[in-house]
């Protein structure tokens, strides 16, 4: 921190400031402006506040030379070391110190009232960091002595961890039964339209006709005819080919019965 390292840094300046010899305090009561020479300061010059560490310091320069007039550590804000007047704001108590155990109260004065308030944010501010940093301390000490947590897996111990809905090879979930098969017994029939293996048709399309059955009563036995018959057992009862008119004059055409072969 900076009270171990002695770095010294300022908080606010103000140039020109009023020193007043104040009475002494009767009662309880707070202390008055009105009561003080405010036209007779006991000394002018210049303010400077600074810090070191936690402690706050109000030291009175002369304004040339940079001499130190007076110095006034401050503990804490508000506090003994600087109390505000009750009848104005532009004026405030402090007790100086000469190192040596010797303490005093002065006035203190300032010609702004803008000034003032600068002084006052300045030792708020100060104290206000003092404040979180001792809180900040005080967290840190608790959780260094504090027990810590051993989160980490014991000898042996192990963890199960379940997680649904997850889809195996067979096509299957874990939890859940196997899937339906698409075909199979137990299927409703096809609506009507639809034939075995095919799709609906659509409204209006007109059904396909079945093809035409050929009749095998007039289909002629060529495999008979190629063969010869012998002249002694063909008795042919009809003629397969009728009667037919010859291309020539006009005669009739003459059939055989016996060879079972028709000429022209």
């Amino acid at each position: 921190m900076a009270e171990d390292s002695g770095y010294e840094s300022i908080l606010c300046v103000k140039p020109e400031v009023h020193v007043y010899k104040i009475p002494p305090r009767a009662t309880n009561r707070g202390y008055r402006a009105a009561d003080w020479k405010l036209d007779e300061p006991a000394w002018s010059g210049r303010m400077k506040i600074t810090a070191m560490g936690k402690m706050a310091y109000i030291k009175l320069e002369d304004k040339i030379s940079g001499e130190l007039f007076a110095q006034a550590p401050v503990d804490q804000y508000p506090g003994t070391a600087v109390e505000a007047v009750t009848d104005s704001s532009r004026y405030f108590v402090i007790r100086i110190e000469d190192g040596n155990g010797r303490h005093a109260f002065i006035g203190l004065g300032f010609a702004d009232r803008g000034d003032s308030f600068d002084f006052n944010v300045a030792l708020q501010d100060h104290f206000k960091w003092v404040k979180q940093e001792s809180e900040l301390a005080k967290q840190e000490a608790n959780q260094s002595t504090a027990p810590k947590l051993d989160l980490g897996f014991k000898e042996g111990q192990t963890i199960k961890i379940s997680i649904g809905n997850i889809k195996k090879k067979d096509g299957t979930s874990q939890g859940g039964a196997k899937a339906r098969p698409m075909g199979g017994g137990g299927l409703l029939p096809p609506p009507p339209g639809v034939k075995a293996g095919g799709g609906v048709l659509p409204p209006g399309a007109q059904q396909p006709a079945p093809p035409a059955q050929t009749s095998t009563a007039t289909v002629l036995d060529f495999g008979a005819l190629a063969a010869p018959v012998a002249p002694a057992q063909a008795q042919p009862t009809q003629d397969l080919w009728g009667d037919f008119t010859a291309a020539g004059s006009g005669g009739a055409s003459q059939t055989s019965t016996k060879s079972g072969w028709v000429q022209f």
